[in-house]
């Protein structure tokens, strides 16, 4: 594994590229964030999209993708600042957490139109458990519904413009024309996390077409009239900042701190994410903490070394008690669970000493006491 020199992300991340002088995409791209973009200009983009929505709009102008998260009222308050009239849509975890509810809640009182799309959980725990077998993740129905569900409403509705929150490709690494506004069938194949996959290729006996129906996206002539577009393109996406726009909203942080993660205001509205970002221990050697250390790195606000203390306290934050929530709901047995994980254990950065524990050789923590 190479670290990148200025952050903590390993070359194992997906979409990572580290350059020859040490520093990553990610971080050159929020270089380019800070000193190369004109926000000004992006902002006077922005009012031309609003402009062509509402022109096209027969009553909805957008449709805000929404869950219990800062970055969804964040895309409420500044969408509804530029006098939209949206209509927000949640794909419904089945996982869903309270101060998640609440806080969903708090933000459509903000004066929006709602729709909480639910998922039959017997499909969902079919699905769920099928994923976790064939790719070793909990949270590819999840990104196929996210995706999906939206542009399926939009398109039933005559909805022009859909409006996303940050662009993953921009902030964590992605190659550079899928940095751009818009979110396309060439985004979605490579950072939709469904292993370029679509609903089609999870037909089966105990799955069948009508049951995917959620999963399934519109035709691409459906979609021809529907732009949907990154909110983080135009606006200078940082997540102190969403928060503290957020906060002033009413939304809520966890008070026990972060679960998952650096952050207590993030995933915090889905109990099963966190078996998502655990697993990435298992395949990539790194967790959702280093994705937001580094974004504290690159705001400046922490520095590598205090970054790598942080690594080393908190560690791999395993999720016990969200495992297993995860095993009831799926019906399998905690014991099946880990080893099906086991197998995508990366053997290329895993290495097993003679006691039985695992560890990663080089890791970007020298004295680290690896316990499992």
């Amino acid at each position: 594994m190479k670290y990148c020199t200025q952050c903590i992300l390993p070359d194992t991340r997906p979409g990572l590229l580290i350059y020859p002088d040490g520093i990553c995409n990610a971080c050159k791209s929020s270089f380019e964030k800070k000193n190369i973009i004109n926000w000004h200009e992006r902002k006077k983009a922005f009012k031309e999209v609003v402009k062509n929505s509402k022109l096209k709009s027969k009553g909805y102008d957008c449709i805000i993708p929404v869950s219990g998260g800062k970055d969804s009222t964040w895309q409420v308050v500044k969408c509804l600042s530029y006098g939209l009239n949206p209509l927000a849509v949640t794909w419904k975890t089945p996982a869903r957490t309270r101060i998640g509810e609440e806080n969903l809640e708090n933000l459509i009182k903000l004066g929006i139109d709602h729709i909480d799309y639910q998922i039959n959980p017997k499909v969902e725990r079919k699905f769920m458990l099928r994923s976790l077998k064939r790719y070793g993740t909990t949270a590819l129905p999840m990104h196929m519904a996210l995706f999906n569900i939206p542009l399926n409403i939009a398109s039933k509705f005559n909805i022009p413009l859909i409006i996303y929150g940050e662009n993953s490709a921009f902030e964590y690494g992605g190659d550079d024309e899928d940095k751009g506004f818009s979110l396309d069938a060439n985004w979605l194949k490579k950072y939709g996390v469904t292993h370029g996959t679509s609903a089609q290729d999870w037909v089966s006996d105990d799955l069948s077409v009508k049951e995917l129906t959620p999963y399934f996206g519109p035709s691409s002539n459906q979609l021809k009239n529907i732009r949907a577009i990154f909110l983080g393109y135009y606006f200078n996406w940082d997540p102190q900042e969403t928060l503290s726009v957020a906060q002033k909203s009413g939304f809520k942080v966890r008070t026990k701190g972060a679960k998952v993660g650096y952050y207590n205001y993030a995933d915090i509205d889905c109990d099963f994410i966190s078996i998502h970002h655990y697993i990435k221990w298992y395949k990539f050697g790194m967790t959702r903490l280093f994705d937001n250390l580094s974004l504290e790195i690159r705001n400046n606000r922490l520095s590598r070394d205090e970054a790598l203390k942080i690594l080393k306290k908190i560690g791999s934050q395993k999720p016990v008690n969200d495992i297993k929530k995860f095993c009831d709901f799926v019906h399998i047995e905690e014991e099946e669970f880990y080893t099906i994980i086991e197998h995508f254990r990366n053997k290329d950065i895993w290495k097993q000493k003679n006691n039985g524990i695992w560890h990663i050789k080089d890791f970007i923590i020298n004295d680290l006491e690896w316990k499992e």
